[in-house]
């Protein structure tokens, strides 16, 4: 069953946190390394991409862990896997490699669980295209407001390898997520129709999630949630949502104000509340879950999970929540207007 298949049918649960789960494990410089980068030039703890390559076994395990909590869409470990981003670790060179190893630790997830619940419903690998590091609406000199430190046609470059190594290893949909500047998920939706315009190759489903830094209620970039929607919905995606920044509580708003302007499906994955003085998250599964199931009862959502903070608990608690509850039913647009 495709993905758009089973959005008509059910509330779809994406995963939680990764770096909340990564973090667990205490890793240490040298693992991070590996053998393979013992004797990189650079420091490279925190490069939690980097674990597709040296700690596969960890990355798969906590896909699995999702999994069994109930997740249906699992996002690869490729936030950071551009080489823009890369090049913090003078690793630009490995950003396709990165991709295709990380699509690899999901596959293997998913195959293990198959393994021992054959009867599950269907799993989808969305293959995660982060913010980047560098953006192309914000000047990071104050002093010199009009100087960029990356191009477009940079983006848009950085962001095909990306696309295609997630591609060539068999992802099922593509999810440009956490975006605060708007003009860089645009070159990624560029990159994405022109990469399969030029290989002749339908378009994998493309999922869109913006970020709501604060109260004022638009991104970091400056947009309001409806001009964010309103710039991105000539990708045609297949979802339009928010993560990160705000807990469900401060997000309730923006998700049911964006479930009445979108003519697509919509997603929610908030973090775990706000983060305490120590940068720690403390909402419980249940709570941010009773949050989730509200929206769902609502009709504002059709695909929830977690962002930061968030744990394979949240996410078993929110699957439970809106197992029995009806998707958010597509809008019917006039064609005449």
């Amino acid at each position: 069953m495709s993905i758009q298949e089973s959005l008509k049918k059910r509330i779809l649960v994406i995963d939680g946190a990764m770096g909340t789960m990564i973090q667990r494990h205490k890793l240490t410089e040298e693992d991070y390394r590996g053998e393979r980068f013992a004797n990189w030039p650079s420091d490279l703890k925190g490069n939690n991409d980097l674990l597709c390559l040296t700690q596969p076994a960890i990355i798969t395990g906590i896909h699995l862990q999702y999994l069994e909590a109930g997740a249906d869409i699992i996002e690869t470990n490729t936030f950071s896997s551009t080489s823009i981003a890369m090049a913090d670790y003078d690793m630009q060179a490995l950003a396709y490699e990165l991709n295709v190893a990380a699509t690899k630790c999901v596959r293997d997830a998913i195959n293990q669980f198959k393994s021992k619940h054959p009867n599950a419903s269907e799993k989808y690998i969305a293959g995660s295209i982060g913010p980047l590091n560098k953006t192309l609406s914000l000047s990071p000199d104050v002093n010199n407001p009009g100087y960029r430190a990356v191009t477009f046609d940079e983006v848009v470059i950085a962001y095909t390898e990306q696309i295609k190594g997630l591609d060539d290893a068999g992802v099922d949909v593509l999810l440009v997520e956490t975006i605060f500047d708007t003009l860089n998920a645009k070159a990624a939706i560029f990159a994405i129709k022109e990469y399969y315009r030029q290989i002749g190759k339908a378009e994998l489903p493309i999922m869109i999630s913006g970020t709501i830094t604060d109260a004022s209620g638009r991104t970091l970039s400056g947009q309001t949630l409806e001009a964010f929607y309103t710039s991105v919905a000539h990708a045609n995606p297949l979802s339009v949502g928010l993560n990160c920044a705000l807990g469900a509580q401060d997000m309730r708003s923006h998700i049911e104000e964006l479930s009445q302007i979108a003519t697509c499906y919509t997603s929610a994955y908030p973090n775990a509340g706000l983060p305490n003085a120590m940068g720690e998250y403390d909402e419980a599964p249940h709570q941010t879950a009773h949050f989730i199931e509200e929206w769902a009862k609502n009709n504002f959502v059709n695909i929830v999970g977690g962002c930061c903070g968030t744990t394979p608990d949240h996410i078993k608690h929110m699957a439970d929540n809106v197992r029995s509850i009806a998707p958010r039913p597509l809008p019917i647009v006039d064609a005449t207007i």
